[in-house]
């Protein structure tokens, strides 16, 4: 047995008397308890023993006590406990989202993706290895949720429901570690310096040798730390990137520091020759420096996106006695459909629901861009995360945990953001070919200086090696692409697919649906034509008496009409007929309202030629009569929303030609139509009659961004380039869209292209810049223009060129 000192699996001490062991990659590997043998003998009893061979880190915990853990992961199997982070996906599968803890590289991603998709009834597995965040579907017949957290307790890892507030701790984590290396860099640049100044002032003959060497050897000395500790994540990236025969950003980075220390510290143990621990300690503390600042702005770029996911309060304040108002504290995750909460001024609504009691305004701006308070009353719809700005409200919760919209939104966001955009992944393989062509011109370089100058080969090596490190390149289009994800979501429009903004911008062709998208989609009163002798308000409050316990689309409507809390008459042998209308006694009177032929039979008058424009209008026309004649008639329609007109003459003055598709008569579309200034309008037509004219404007060439709200549009919106859909639409328009616009506002929809195209010339600047970086200063450092700090200078500097001019991006209220 191969007696390691440490435990091959979790590196902790073996003790002496230890006799565990495993047969790992054809050797025999010591344990330091039987624990570690269990879990390393079932990574490779299923196969997943390239885990020692993939990892670059041991794992943050080394031990845990699985029979504990096992006991409290049971309390997961419980409903009431999965609510706020299971979501069903049919009659026996779920989804649940996970945060792991103790991943520490690439490997350990993949060893639990590998690990998780061998167990029965895992169905798949997402983990981002940035966020930590882990995605599982499992069918729930086969396998329960503990079983699945246990199984990743098993080999060293810990996993909990996901919060924000974890995640935002691992952010915090990663700029405090990045800090201190920083902080150590810098020290030991700054203390390194005060022993190289001397050297380099020192005339011939004014130092002597053992002075000089004393300074040697306390710069190597306080180099170490740097090398060492600040530099570690070079060299740990590098030897991975190596052990897993691919070429990454940091080896020749690696490379570089390691060349340069390696020769300084030969000169100093032979005591002769060239030392250059001032340039090595400088040159890490300017690539973490320009690291460093780069990790703030990517964080700052998505901190609009991470704050929807924050959006839900902790707790809320749970009615136990209604209409007394008598309330208990309880977590957000306790609250179940059906359950009161009363939300106080200045509280976010807790879930999604309807107010019972109470008049309020909401602000709505973190999911719909909004800024001005939306007004809340009884009946009113409530989302999570939306703030109650004004009184209190008292509201009936209908959808908790991942059954809330803002839930969905979040899914849509995160399921973006790991989409790679073909650009980006054109860039990453550029990328990789470049770093490997920089190797090959580092060596050339290396040995035609050896033979020009050898005193000078070694910097010159150094200097070609880091100076075109192309980390400019892969960060052009990325970070420019999360920040503008950022500034959609401030305009209102939640961006669920990768490609979405790059398509966006190239769209030059914009297809509509008409009701629910470039009109409200439900029914209004647009004009009343009243007969008899009777006033308009007369007439509607008539009409509206008649309709007030219908739930029916145009019952609502004349309602909605008639002033606010005007006491309406109660109708007496009230009927209903389907299809036709409604029949009952007013004041001693028999009235129907309905159908022109259904209310004229009651009198059997023709119609009046006033009223003939209503009836022909092609909207939906209403008629009201008693048995004595006809009282009036009333012209219901769906209205354009306000900004529907500019935002189709603004895509037409931007170049972009616009099409309205619609399954409704061609009469309603030609007059919507016509409204709007669209000239190509087509009505009655089938979502596959959608479909196919798509298809034709695509295989002329277009580029086609589809807008739609409805379940008949899901199709299309799967067809074309670029599709968008309205956030009050169907969850399927919604699921199949790239772009889903929160608000009511289309408007918003020519802001949002204006963005794209923008982000598009701003990934082209990066690009530009990236390129032209590499192209000018390959050069410089092979003819020795340049030497190793100032090609720390320079790359550092590129990187962080292309994540600032990518924050430009961001409205200034966001920066």
């Amino acid at each position: 047995m191969q007696t390691d000192l440490a435990c091959y699996h979790c590196g902790l001490p073996v003790p002496q008397e230890a006799r565990f062991a495993v047969d790992i990659g054809g050797a025999r590997r010591a344990m330091c308890c039987a624990g570690c043998q269990a879990v390393a003998q079932a990574i490779v009893d299923n196969g997943l023993a390239d885990y020692y061979r993939h990892r670059d880190a041991l794992p943050e915990r080394p031990r845990e006590a699985l029979p504990a853990v096992l006991r409290e992961l049971t309390l997961y199997d419980h409903p009431d406990v999965q609510q706020s982070f299971v979501r069903p996906l049919g009659e026996h599968e779920r989804e649940a989202s996970l945060i792991l803890e103790g991943i520490t590289c690439a490997a350990c991603v993949w060893l639990n993706e590998q690990h998780l998709t061998r167990q029965a009834g895992v169905t798949a597995v997402e983990i981002n290895y940035a966020t930590r965040r882990a995605r599982v579907r499992w069918d729930e017949r086969r396998i329960r949720l503990s079983g699945i957290l246990a199984a990743i307790a098993a080999i060293g890892y810990a996993a909990h429901p996901y919060d924000a507030a974890r995640s935002e701790e691992i952010a915090k984590r990663e700029r405090r570690a990045a800090l201190w290396r920083l902080f150590v860099a810098g020290f030991g640049m700054m203390q390194v310096m005060m022993y190289a100044v001397p050297v380099y002032l020192a005339g011939e003959g004014e130092m002597s040798v053992d002075v000089e060497l004393l300074m040697r050897w306390a710069s190597l000395v306080l180099t170490l730390p740097v090398v060492l500790y600040s530099a570690a994540p070079f060299f740990r990236n590098a030897w991975r990137d190596l052990r897993l025969k691919r070429v990454g950003m940091d080896v020749p980075v690696a490379l570089g520091i390691g060349a340069a220390f390696a020769a300084s510290l030969w000169a100093t143990l032979v005591g002769a020759g060239e030392v250059y621990f001032d340039s090595v300690t400088m040159f890490v503390f300017l690539l973490l420096g320009g690291r460093y600042l780069e990790m703030l702005a990517r964080h700052k770029s998505v901190r609009a996106i991470e704050r929807v996911g924050r959006a839900l309060p902790a707790f809320a304040e749970r009615l136990t006695a209604y209409p007394a108002l008598e309330t208990e504290r309880v977590v957000v995750s306790a609250l179940a459909p059906g359950d009161r909460v009363l939300v106080a001024p200045g509280q976010t609504v807790p879930a999604d629901g309807v107010v019972l009691q109470g008049e309020s305004e909401t602000d709505e701006s973190l999911l719909t861009g909004e800024s001005r308070p939306v007004a809340k009353r009884a009946g009113s719809a409530l989302t999570g995360g939306t703030l109650n700005v004004r009184s209190p409200l008292v509201m009936e919760v209908r959808q908790v945990g991942e059954a809330t919209r803002l839930a969905s939104v979040v899914r849509l966001m995160e399921r973006a953001l790991a989409e790679k955009p073909r650009v980006v992944q054109l860039a990453d393989r550029v990328a990789a070919g470049f770093v490997a062509v920089l190797l090959v011109l580092a060596a050339i370089t290396g040995i035609a200086w050896s033979q020009i100058d050898p005193s000078r080969a070694l910097w010159v090596f150094v200097s070609v090696l880091v100076v075109s490190c192309p980390c400019a390149l892969s960060l052009a289009t990325p970070a420019a692409l999360a920040v503008a994800t950022g500034a959609f979501s401030h305009l209102g429009l939640l961006v669920a697919r990768g490609h979405a903004i790059e398509t966006l911008a190239r769209a030059d062709h914009f297809v509509f649906d008409k009701t629910g998208t470039l009109t409200w989609g439900r029914l209004l009163l647009k004009e009343t034509h009243a007969q008899a002798g009777l006033g308009a308000e007369e007439v509607l409050r008539l009409a509206a008496a008649l309709e007030q316990g219908s739930e029916h689309a145009i019952g609502a409507a004349l309602r909605g009409a008639c002033p606010e809390g005007e006491a309406l008459p109660v109708p007496q042998a009230l009927q209903a007929h389907t299809g036709q209308g409604v029949e009952g006694v007013l004041a001693g009177r028999r009235h129907r309202l309905g159908r022109v032929d259904f209310a004229g039979a009651l009198h059997g008058q023709p119609v009046p030629r006033q009223a003939l424009a209503l009836v022909q209008s092609g909207d939906t026309c209403v008629a009201l009569a008693d048995d004595s004649g006809w009282l009036g008639f009333f012209r219901l329609g769906d209205r354009l929303r306000e900004d529907a007109g500019a935002l189709v003459r603004s895509l037409k003055a931007a170049g972009c030609r616009v099409s309205l598709l619609s399954g409704d008569a061609e009469d309603a579309v030609r007059q919507v139509a016509a409204a709007l200034g669209i000239e190509a309008a087509h009505g009655g037509m089938t979502p596959q009659d959608k479909h196919d004219h798509l298809v034709a404007l695509q295989e002329a060439g277009a580029i086609v961004a589809m807008v739609g709200d409805g379940v008949n549009d899901a199709p299309v919106l799967a067809q074309a380039q670029v599709s968008v859909a309205m956030g009050g639409g169907t969850e399927l328009a919604r699921n199949q869209a790239d772009i889903v616009l929160l608000g009511d506002q289309i408007g918003r929809l020519f802001d949002a292209v204006l963005l794209a195209r923008r982000t598009q010339r701003i990934v082209r600047q990066n690009l530009g810049w990236a390129f032209a970086y590499n192209v000018s200063a390959i050069p410089l450092a092979m003819f020795g223009w340049i030497t190793p700090w100032m090609a720390g200078i320079g790359m550092s500097a590129s990187s962080l060129l292309v994540v600032m001019n990518a924050l430009r991006l961001l409205p200034r209220e966001m920066r």
